[in-house]
């Protein structure tokens, strides 16, 4: 079977940066759904008719990827409105009750960059906004997608959608 929407492919990756460092290695399979939400625009391009065995080295450049790094969506927060073990690393649906920067998005993951005595720095980018890829990839297997699938867009936590969610230096699997 070849790769068409909708499917489910077998895959396994590395994903490193442009400078060849380390981000994600695949090297158990794991299954995507094709022409769903898991998988990156020009991966699935790349896999388009493509059947079980096919190879590939992509270089994704960021807007291809997970955007550019925006500055706007950094801000700065009392420390007081955040819980005591707040550390850098930690994650939270939108700014925290009583936040004082009013013009950020609510409905993004922040990601705590930085805690000082009076102010904790907040980063609603993706952890590899800004950033060019490297992916090397297998397919191992195609299957047709399950009702369940197909309409989810999803097979479930696939890594790419991990990835949207995960804090830098986080395992993505």
């Amino acid at each position: 079977m070849n790769i068409t929407s909708p499917c489910v492919v077998t895959l396994v990756w590395t994903l490193t940066d442009a400078q060849g460092q380390l981000i994600d290695e695949l090297d158990e399979p794991v299954e995507f759904f094709y022409g769903g939400d898991d998988l990156l625009p020009k991966v699935e391009e790349a896999l388009a008719d493509q059947a079980p065995g096919f190879e590939a080295q992509l270089h994704l450049e960021p807007e291809h990827a997970f955007g550019d790094y925006d500055a706007d969506l950094v801000c700065y927060e009392e420390r007081a409105l955040f819980p005591e073990n707040v550390e850098a690393g930690m994650q939270f649906e939108g700014l925290p009750e009583g936040a004082t920067t009013t013009d950020m998005p609510e409905d993004l993951i922040y990601t705590v960059t930085e805690v000082y005595p009076s102010h904790v720095v907040l980063d609603a980018n993706h952890p590899l906004a800004g950033i060019a890829l490297r992916i090397q990839l297998k397919v191992l297997g195609v299957r047709e997608a399950t009702d369940e699938e197909k309409e989810a867009g999803s097979v479930g936590d696939a890594p790419f959608a991990v990835l949207n969610s995960a804090p830098p230096d986080t395992p993505l699997h």
